[in-house]
């Protein structure tokens, strides 16, 4: 019987994935600049503006003049960042804003709740995707994993301890306790996606950064110096919330087995520590397919279910289940 061969687009989701995570991060880039031109628009002072104001002022006009008639009304369409934000008029937040905003205030605001509905759903169907395939800080600990692996093929010595990953949701309780007894979002300052959309805004609309800069470069030398993507892994709040939430997410990765030669190379791609070789994916995994990708049997796929598939042994491919095999079928015929 011949295994049945994954859909041919899953082993192209990574490249889409990095291309979701660069839009992403180019429309955090391109909204100060939307909110300094609707301020200037409004002003109706162009004569007065700074050379350097002028030439945003020019090309922001060139961009939206053919999406808009009304710059300091229209633009509101799109507001924000991922922490919470509107999105051509839907509002959207990380599902850990509002739970840290009833964390501070000890109450439940709605309005704001509800806007973490659709992004609950979504994680519910295709687990941690927001890690993989929207967090706008996992495109930088991306590149600086790749920073790494230059790294150590150059000679350099980089971190890759290992901790346990119930970590972090000591981290995301502490940090709503918190949030509950200070009455401030605090949790919001040590949370990577938040931090890179405030100091986005600040470093282009405000002209500086914040302290929140600081703490995010520590990150990315705690990932290059300490452990690989350790503060996703071990540390990050909203990826705790994301991972319960994903726990028993409808779309997963599973290996199939009739296919795999054990090469492991799917091991060695997965940033965040998983044994897809040995069918281990939990509820850590974001669904990057950066291990689909990778695979060079085609041994990984996307299923419907809400438990990983059980240990199914070595790859069928492999020497393993061939030497195993082969003394079976030896004994057998003996």
């Amino acid at each position: 019987m011949h295994p049945s061969k994954p859909f041919f687009l899953w082993r192209h989701l990574n490249k889409l994935r990095w291309a979701s995570l660069i839009v992403v991060a180019l429309m955090l880039i391109l909204i100060p600049f939307l909110h300094l031109y609707q301020t200037y628009n409004a002003a109706h002072a162009y004569d007065l503006l700074a050379p350097s104001e002028k030439r945003i002022f020019d090309v922001m006009e060139f961009l939206t003049d053919p999406f808009t008639s009304d710059p300091a009304e229209d633009l509101d369409a799109l507001k924000g960042t991922t922490w919470s934000g509107t999105f051509w008029g839907l509002r959207l937040s990380d599902p850990l804003a509002p739970l840290a905003q009833m964390a501070a205030s000890l109450s439940v605001y709605w309005p704001f709740a509800l806007t973490a509905l659709i992004p609950i759903v979504l994680t519910a169907i295709f687990g941690r995707f927001f890690c993989g395939w929207i967090c706008p800080a996992n495109l930088i600990y991306e590149l600086n994993g790749n920073l790494a692996a230059w790294l150590r093929w150059a000679g350099f010595r980089t971190g890759d301890y290992q901790f346990d990953k119930r970590i972090k949701y000591g981290v995301l309780a502490l940090g709503l306790v918190l949030s509950a007894a200070t009455g401030s979002v605090i949790i919001a300052a040590i949370y990577p996606p938040a931090i890179v959309g405030r100091e986005a805004y600040f470093g282009i609309a405000v002209g500086g950064f914040g302290a929140g800069m600081v703490f995010f470069l520590g990150t990315l030398l705690f990932d290059l110096l300490v452990s690989r993507r350790g503060f996703c892994r071990y540390l990050c709040p909203g990826g705790a919330l994301y991972s319960l939430l994903g726990r028993y997410r409808a779309l997963r990765i599973q290996r199939i087995v009739e296919s795999c030669n054990d090469c492991a190379k799917c091991n060695v791609v997965c940033e965040f520590g998983l044994d897809p070789l040995r069918d281990g994916f939990g509820q850590e995994c974001t669904n990057c397919a950066a291990c689909i990708a990778v695979c060079p049997t085609d041994a990984l796929t996307f299923t419907v279910g809400f438990r990983d598939h059980p240990a199914q042994g070595p790859g069928h491919l492999g020497r393993q289940y061939k030497r195993e095999s082969g003394a079976d079928f030896e004994e057998a015929a003996e």
